[in-house]
């Protein structure tokens, strides 16, 4: 619908209902000092008790506050409906850091996950940030990403609405002094989604569940830890985010439940790729990406063997994670803490 489409609408629908289906225009009413107005109401009806001296300091008349509202509705459905829906994500390989070819094209589908591993400086932060920026041999790895098959187009590339792709990198500091819960209803809001605050709330609690340490709505999220802020934008990105594609670099740096985090990306739908040196979280991958050299040496399916072990990894890690807990606590670690110790 164009601008002008949305004026039968608001002629004819209760405020209050028109504000049910867009949140993010009760804050555009506010500001122009229209908040608290009778939800029974339209909007022509409203501003026929509006002083117009009021409505001059906006420059406007009653008209212009109509077609603009309008207009205002029309962006952001133009936004909200922005994100396609992606069935796949293909990326074609380039070349290594000694220029040897890629042989690779690799095919991921919603759901998945793709871990990434290699060693420290080979690469792997260079292939989530040539999925991120949709790379079309224009990196220096010249690799090329295609959505759903096809070339992305240049606007999808490069547009700050409806972003194809979220990345959750190792360092997550805020800049705006909000608490979580104004942080999260801020996101809910530009969003657009319906019932904003039962899914902030949901949003919270997951955040909390995955945090190593417990933080409330009303902390500052410039006063979260490293690990809560990584929990809290992983719960944002898995609830409130339209973004199909989540980028994770080295989760186990998080100091959160990764295990928890992957489970709750993929059940709603996402496609994961994670760069990571966790030999957990690089099983738990239905593949794993091999990078050597700034290249992408080999693509491995997870065995069924491979998944077979994974409950002896488990094990192990949550031996570790006890005893993180217990150092944490201030406690001593001995001979016991560790089942099946063997002297060596």
């Amino acid at each position: 619908m164009k601008a002008l489409d949305y004026a039968a609408e608001i002629s004819a629908v209760p405020i209050g209902d028109i504000l049910r289906r867009y949140p993010l225009a009760v804050d555009y009413l506010a500001n122009m000092r229209l908040g608290g107005v009778d939800e029974t109401k339209t909007l022509p009806e409203i501003l026929e008790d509006v002083d117009e001296d009021m409505l001059e300091e906006f420059g406007l008349d009653r008209e212009d506050v109509i077609f603009h509202f309008c207009a205002f509705l029309e962006a952001f459905s133009r936004v909200k409906g922005s994100v396609e829906v992606i069935s796949s994500i293909t990326i074609l390989g380039g070349r290594d850091k000694a220029g040897r070819p890629e042989m690779v094209e690799l095919t991921i589908t919603p759901g998945e996950v793709v871990s990434i591993v290699g060693p420290t400086g080979s690469g792997k932060s260079r292939l989530l940030e040539d999925i991120e920026c949709l790379a079309q041999r224009d990196t220096p790895t010249a690799r090329q990403i295609l959505i759903n098959g096809s070339v992305p187009d240049l606007n999808k590339r490069f547009s700050a609405g409806g972003k194809l792709v979220a990345q959750l990198s190792q360092n997550m500091n805020f800049v705006m002094d909000l608490t979580v819960q104004e942080f999260l209803e801020m996101h809910a809001k530009s969003r657009m989604i319906s019932g904003s605050a039962a899914v902030v709330e949901k949003c919270f609690a997951v955040a909390n569940s995955l945090a190593g340490e417990k933080f409330t709505l009303d902390t500052k999220v410039t006063q979260l830890s490293g690990g809560q802020s990584r929990s809290l934008m992983i719960a944002d990105t898995a609830l409130l985010s339209s973004s199909p594609i989540i980028l994770i670099d080295e989760l186990e740096n998080a100091g959160i439940d990764r295990r928890e985090a992957v489970k709750l990306l993929v059940g709603n739908e996402k496609i994961v790729l994670m760069s990571t040196h966790d030999p957990l979280l690089a099983l738990r991958a239905d593949k794993r990406i091999v990078i050597r050299n700034g290249g992408i040496a080999k693509v491995i399916e997870t065995t069924a063997e491979e998944e077979q072990t994974l409950h002896k990894i488990e094990a192990i890690d949550s031996v570790l994670l006890d005893i993180r807990n217990q150092l944490r606590g201030g406690g001593i670690v001995t001979k016991e803490s560790i089942p099946e110790f063997q002297e060596r």
